[in-house]
């Protein structure tokens, strides 16, 4: 494990985006995890593009999820000053964060993934129902919504085209929700999501934000799959995390129908980092616990800087 007593390590958290409860959190943690590494740690709540580092910064560890975190917006404006920092670059970023970039990847390189299309705003798809309307550039399952019935179909259409001015149509396929973490070349356990209320949307991912309120879905860490079936879906994950040009971290969410091949949904980049989070769990049964999980990611992240420079 790379060595970080005395490293000056920059946490960025917050951020402007509709994620960033969440950031602060998974922030918090990684904070007190490279502290415990013995990293000169200093935290850094973003909340503008004009926030500043402290002086001699050694690596910026980002924990900004969503918007502004994961687009490739703070790599730039690290890149900018000259700064290391951890994760994706900005093309790699920009690509997997960008849903629809990530479908022409996947097609491009022969990866599964769901039927898609994409329409404007007032445009009517295509696809016959159900389907799921896509915000493509939001993340934690802000502006998705599942549409199996006519009439739920202009209000889904509405909301989504608040975001963006695309708005992505995928099909809408019942499915075991699987999610595949990877730590450069290595694919973690497969985690399998069971949402309480049949969508693993926001509240599901994160039920402490709303103590009270029921939330929380089950995850099932490995999922009860043969032997087979494993190798299948994490050489899957592999495959999409390379065709979008990836080499640091990230989770990879697979849709397992009970007939026919997984199929891949998306990349996130900057997967949480949260008390409840999938990507720590699946460190955990690989035999990584968490303050060596946020040091692997720093040490990915420069390798990846040496390979790029």
């Amino acid at each position: 494990m790379i060595d970080l007593q005395g490293k000056k390590v920059a946490v960025l958290r917050g951020g402007p985006g509709s994620e960033r409860e969440v950031s602060l959190a998974t922030g918090a943690g990684v904070i007190k995890a490279l502290r415990s590494l013995g990293a000169e740690v200093t935290d850094v709540e973003v909340k503008t593009p004009e926030f500043e580092l402290p002086k001699e910064v050694e690596v910026a560890f980002i924990a900004i999820h969503g918007t502004f975190g994961e687009d490739g917006q703070v790599q730039q404006i690290l890149e900018d000053r000259g700064v290391l920092y951890t994760g994706e670059g900005v093309e790699g970023s920009r690509t997997a964060f960008d849903k629809i970039a990530s479908k022409e990847k996947f097609d491009a390189a022969g990866v599964t993934t769901p039927e898609w299309e994409v329409i404007a705003p007032g445009e009517r798809p295509k696809m016959a129902l159900p389907f799921v309307v896509k915000a493509p550039r939001e993340g934690s399952t802000v502006g998705v919504y599942i549409v199996k019935q006519e009439a739920e179909l202009d209000q889904a259409l509405r909301d989504a085209a608040g975001y963006d001015q695309r708005i992505l149509i995928e099909k809408f396929i019942p499915a075991r929700e699987l999610t595949v973490g990877v730590l450069g070349d290595q694919a973690l356990p497969i985690i399998e999501i069971i949402a309480k209320e049949g969508f693993y949307d926001f509240a599901e991912k994160y039920p402490f934000l709303k103590p009270g309120t029921g939330g929380g879905a089950q995850h099932v860490c490995p999922a009860a799959l043969s032997a087979e079936r494993t190798w299948e879906i994490q050489e899957l994950a592999l495959r999409a995390f390379r065709a979008l040009d990836l080499q640091v971290y990230g989770r990879v969410d697979v849709m397992l129908p009970a007939e026919g091949a997984p199929t891949v949904l998306e990349i996130n980049t900057i997967p949480g980092m949260t008390e409840t989070s999938l990507l720590p769990e699946a460190a955990a049964a690989a035999g990584i616990s968490y303050p060596p999980l946020c040091a692997r990611i720093i040490e990915l992240s420069q390798a990846r800087r040496r390979r790029t420079a």
